[in-house]
């Protein structure tokens, strides 16, 4: 029980790394979140910093949700929940970092990672539909939630690991409550697109 939480806690804090903030503090001496869309994540890191530093972003984004999932196996390796709860653990540390008084990013790319190393199918079949959707409408806060939305869609299709299907579903949540304004802009037709200046 101790060694889960402190599984849980070591990945809440990992999660709380922001790599956009710090990349932005190193390469150009600002605080991301107070330039483009003021969100501390990839998208805006292509807006403000361009795309090497979105890319790189972006991986170690992912990195952390793999390694808060294959932290959660490697200290209790028969449990399928405690991964899914250091994963969630990650991107919450993502969305609301200690270390930047609690103002993160929205939590896709630690999501990517976090279902990728959890359910990997599910999480590819809702990558395709999302790639395809920012590819159409070049809209990646929709592409982001019908990652999300479709994940446990798949998940609840196979219906056999109902621990993910439900971490899923959490995930879920939180992504569509840190996108709640980009959902109100995409149905007034107000969101940004990808390559302008405004931003996710």
């Amino acid at each position: 029980m101790i060694l889960s939480f402190l599984a849980v806690v070591i990945c809440y804090l990992l999660g709380s790394v922001s790599f956009s903030v710090l990349l932005a503090k190193g390469l150009k001496g600002i605080d991301i979140r107070h330039h483009g869309s003021g969100n501390a994540g990839a998208t805006n890191t292509l807006r403000v910093l361009g795309k090497g530093p979105a890319i790189l972003v972006l991986f170690l984004d992912i990195l952390k949700g793999v390694a808060a999932v294959w932290i959660g196996r490697w200290m209790n390796g028969d449990s399928q929940w405690l991964p899914a709860l250091c994963g969630i653990a990650s991107i919450v540390g993502h969305n609301w970092p200690v270390y930047f008084r609690f103002r993160g990013g929205k939590g896709i790319a630690a999501t990517i990672g976090v279902m990728a190393s959890l359910a990997f199918l599910p999480a590819l079949y809702a990558g395709i539909i999302a790639v395809l959707s920012i590819g159409i409408t070049r809209y990646v806060s929709l592409g982001s939630l019908l990652f999300v939305l479709f994940t446990p869609i798949f998940l609840l299709v196979a219906g056999d690991n109902w621990p993910y299907f439900w971490t899923s579903l959490i995930i879920c949540l939180f992504a569509f409550w840190r996108h709640r304004t980009n959902i109100v802009k995409i149905v007034q037709g107000r969101e940004n697109k990808l390559g302008s200046k405004g931003g996710v």
